[in-house]
């Protein structure tokens, strides 16, 4: 899936959320969670089944199983990348989860949606913001995933250096990049060099944020990573990259 569909089926998830929120016919329930009325992991389970991702086929039930099944499914999981307890570093489509107890959609902005306790009122639909969106708060949560597309590639293709489901399951999904790239999985590589420490110097727009452009700047940053790592410095970012990029254990 290229970055625009990406970005889309992101942009529908959060439109669905949120328009479920805001119809009052939709409520919190545990005994009846499948619609009309939800709970936490039920209400984010449908909106990404109803964009397409097919997260409860993979066998997403409830908070407990969700974190296997959106990995399946295209997500990645880049709490390296966020503040759990602040939200910062968290975008639009986020999935914020505890995986015992609660979930959580990032919206942007500071902002989640969520469903939560129908405060004693167990009838159909929403009794007062018993699906809601707000500012975000710490939970706390467990880890951040995020919609990069596509799906995992078969097991038995996996190679040896992959073995951490958790890595496996984002760097197959990641396409390989190289100078001239530009877009969203390149602003990924430059938050993941900068939270390793190779920040790609004179690449962040006005806003702070990294802009998308696989320039000089990250070419070098890449290299100086890769030759830390014992990589060939051939300014390619591949799997391998990858794996060592989101390996959270590498100092």
């Amino acid at each position: 899936m290229d970055e625009t569909n990406v970005q889309k089926t992101i942009d529908a998830a959060c439109a669905l959320a949120v328009a479920i929120a805001d119809d009052p016919t939709h409520g919190y329930s545990q005994a009846n969670r499948w619609g009309p009325d939800y709970d936490c992991s039920s209400f984010l389970i449908h909106v990404w089944q109803s964009v397409g991702v097919p997260v409860r086929d993979a066998g997403a039930t409830y908070t407990g199983n969700m974190k296997a099944a959106f990995l399946a499914c295209g997500f990645a999981d880049v709490s390296g990348l966020v503040n759990l307890v602040t939200g910062a570093g968290c975008v639009a489509g986020d999935i914020l989860l505890n995986e015992r107890d609660h979930v959580a959609m990032s919206l942007g902005n500071g902002r989640m949606v969520w469903a939560s306790t129908a405060g004693g009122h167990p009838e159909p639909g929403d009794q007062g913001n018993e699906i809601r969106t707000g500012a975000f708060y710490s939970f706390p949560w467990d880890c951040c995933l995020r919609y990069l597309g596509g799906s995992t590639v078969p097991a038995t293709q996996e190679p040896d250096e992959l073995k951490d489901p958790t890595i496996y399951a984002t760097v197959c999904l990641l396409p390989e990049l190289r100078q001239g790239d530009r877009g969203y999985y390149v602003r990924l590589l430059q938050d993941l060099l900068r939270f390793k420490g190779f920040p790609p110097e004179n690449s962040k727009k006005k806003d702070g944020k990294f802009d998308g452009e696989f320039g000089n700047e990250t070419k070098k940053a890449l290299n100086h990573f890769k030759r830390r790592t014992g990589l060939p410095a051939d300014g390619i970012c591949d799997p391998q990259t990858f794996a060592e990029l989101i390996n959270k254990n590498w100092r």
